[in-house]
């Protein structure tokens, strides 16, 4: 059953869709997961629900949320800022732990791409992570930009983008804004897995903040916690490596799948491989069953 609902972070409303397992009780509390969307998306791409509607018929409770400056969240919409949407997830957890039907002590987060990196820097961060699922993500701002322009032409027009707009700001006091593309290069057949209403420009300062961001440095903390890293081989989005990189860095217990047949959005359509092992790992170390008995 779905709710619109919104809750504050720093000051701002933000606005979300609380979904519950069809079998929910009452009185009864279910673990919970925080569905994170990806970079300028919002709650309403397709791969956030089908995530939500997915792990509610497996027995949780979620929460999918835009971040600030997304979807019908408040905020400058397009200024993506990664610990502004840190910020965010760690207020959403906080929600989620006052609602009636969740476990205070057994919320998740499950993020893709951006919403993934943020996860998993959240989940080492907040304490109050039970365990994190992250899909297509990343854990060194620098070496997934250097992935995604791989070329030293490519790689010097971003650099060079980055510089025309630190001295936009420097001369005029207002951002420099950009396209999406110059940002994160997507190949166009795979475009259309972004949501309706997608941020399709950001200020520099989004890339900047994604350059500077390291999921990397915290990934430890999230043990002995469950982390689990999905990601596609020879992702055309992200780097695989960057999931292989992290799980290196993280403690155990950590699990690493590497998927073939699809590429960056493997939850999103006929995700149904993905899925499996997705609910085959939940039900090793995160089971609803046994978690909303307690």
């Amino acid at each position: 059953m779905e709710q619109k609902i919104t809750f504050q972070s720093d000051g701002l409303k933000l606005a979300g869709i609380v979904d519950t397992p069809p079998d929910l009780k009452p009185g009864e509390r279910r673990p919970a997961f925080v569905v994170l969307h990806g970079f300028g998306g919002n709650k309403d791409g397709q791969g956030q629900i089908v995530v939500a509607k997915q792990f509610n018929q497996w027995g949780y409770v979620t929460l999918r949320v835009d971040f600030r400056g997304c979807g019908e969240s408040e905020g400058e919409h397009g200024r993506i800022i990664c610990l502004d949407q840190v910020a965010d997830t760690r207020n959403a957890i906080s929600y989620m732990a006052a609602r009636s039907e969740v476990d205070p002590q057994r919320i998740a987060l499950v993020g893709s791409s951006f919403g993934a990196a943020v996860a998993v820097f959240t989940g080492g961060a907040d304490q109050r992570v039970a365990a994190v699922i992250s899909c297509g993500g990343w854990g060194d701002g620098e070496r997934k930009f250097r992935g995604q322009h791989p070329t030293p032409e490519a790689w010097e027009r971003f650099t060079a983008m980055l510089e025309r707009g630190r001295k936009h700001k420097e001369a005029t006091g207002q951002s420099l804004w950009v396209s999406r593309w110059d940002v994160v290069p997507i190949p166009e057949h795979l475009r259309k897995n972004l949501p309706s209403k997608a941020q399709m420009e950001v200020p520099v300062e989004t890339a900047q903040s994604m350059l500077d961001f390291r999921a990397e440095d915290v990934v430890a903390r999230i043990a002995p916690r469950p982390l689990m890293l999905l990601h596609t081989v020879n992702d055309q989005v992200t780097p695989t490596e960057q999931s292989i990189r992290l799980s290196e860095k993280a403690g155990n217990p950590t699990e690493l799948f590497l998927i073939t047949g699809v590429s960056h959005f493997p939850l999103a359509g006929d995700g149904r491989h993905a899925r499996a092992i997705t609910r085959g790992w939940l039900d090793k170390v995160f089971s609803a069953a046994a978690m909303s008995a307690r």
